[in-house]
């Protein structure tokens, strides 16, 4: 149980942290955040969060501490990983990782954690920005039940759904296979609404019926809007796109597993953002299409 007297630790406010811990803080949880800028922070200091000078005083002052960080080199420099103060960080202390990093590497922060005397909970989430605002994301949850146990009700201030999914990394293997599905079925709409606009067909017309169809769904909605209006603002951006799209090939040519389509996305996102649109929204992958429209009618 989650002692009302002992703050949660909450590390990396971007654009899902951000909304996440603010779901937590309308729960009524108390919060010591730290981000790496400022602007952040003050965001969850005016919602009543206590807000860390250094990352290390929210360990100091938490005994469960909500890691969602980009990238694993991000969460070891949090964790003073490879040092002598990372013991000190994490001993008797549960650190629960949100983020989407490789199998791999969770494995061995979990060994590395619980060598350390600490307790380790794998939790990504399933969503982007406008679920998690909305408190709607989907969690997969790995480790020791009892660990598990003890984060589950932070889970559910954030999250509409949460699935056990087994021993470390059963959760990042889960959010990797789930994410293949996401990437192929955004690319697949913004290649449909880019036939549709080429072949002078009503855009609106299109996203209505597609909304109607059996294909529909929360994210179809979302995507199908921000292409009818060319709204590439970030929800989940191109390059976060590609680190997803690099963690699940690594793990499939680990395991000697097929991913043509998801190879052939790599390559679309890759291509956008080499067009300089890095750091809009998936659904921008559109423009790698349209491109590709504009080299075919030249070498005609």
């Amino acid at each position: 149980m989650i002692s009302s007297n002992m703050p949660v630790g909450f590390i990396g406010l971007g654009a899902m942290g951000e909304p996440m811990a603010l779901n937590l803080r309308k729960a009524g949880i108390a919060l010591i955040v730290w981000n790496r800028s400022m602007p952040k922070r003050a965001v969850l200091a005016r919602a009543g969060a206590g807000v860390a000078d250094e990352c290390a005083q929210v360990f100091e002052q938490c005994e469960i501490v909500l890691l969602m960080l980009a990238h694993a080199e991000a969460i070891d420099l949090v964790l003073a990983r490879g040092e002598p103060r990372f013991a000190q960080r994490v001993r008797g202390r549960t650190i629960v990782h949100m983020g989407t990093t490789s199998p791999a590497y969770s494995r061995g922060l979990e060994q590395a954690i619980r060598a350390a005397g600490g307790r380790y909970v794998e939790a990504p989430v399933s969503g982007s920005r406008k679920p998690a605002e909305a408190a709607q994301l989907v969690a997969m949850l790995a480790g020791d039940r009892e660990s598990v146990a003890l984060v589950r009700p932070l889970l559910d201030a954030m999250c509409k759904r949460s699935e056990y999914c087994g021993e470390v990394p059963a959760a990042l293997t889960m959010k990797l296979a789930v994410n293949i599905f996401l990437i192929t079925m955004v690319t697949g709409l913004a290649e449909a609404m880019h036939f549709a606009r080429e072949q002078g067909l009503d855009l609106a017309q299109f996203v209505a019926i597609a909304d109607a169809g059996p294909m529909a769904s929360d994210v179809s909605r979302v995507k199908a809007a921000k292409l009818l209006r060319e709204d590439f603002a970030e929800q989940a951006s191109i390059e976060n796109v590609l680190d997803n799209n690099r963690l699940i090939a690594a793990a499939a040519r680990a395991a000697n597993i097929a991913t043509p389509l998801l190879d052939v996305c790599h390559d679309l996102y890759r291509e956008t953002r080499d067009l300089g649109r890095g750091r809009e929204d998936m659904a921008a992958v559109v423009k790698a299409i349209e491109a590709r429209t504009e080299r075919a009618g030249t070498e005609r």
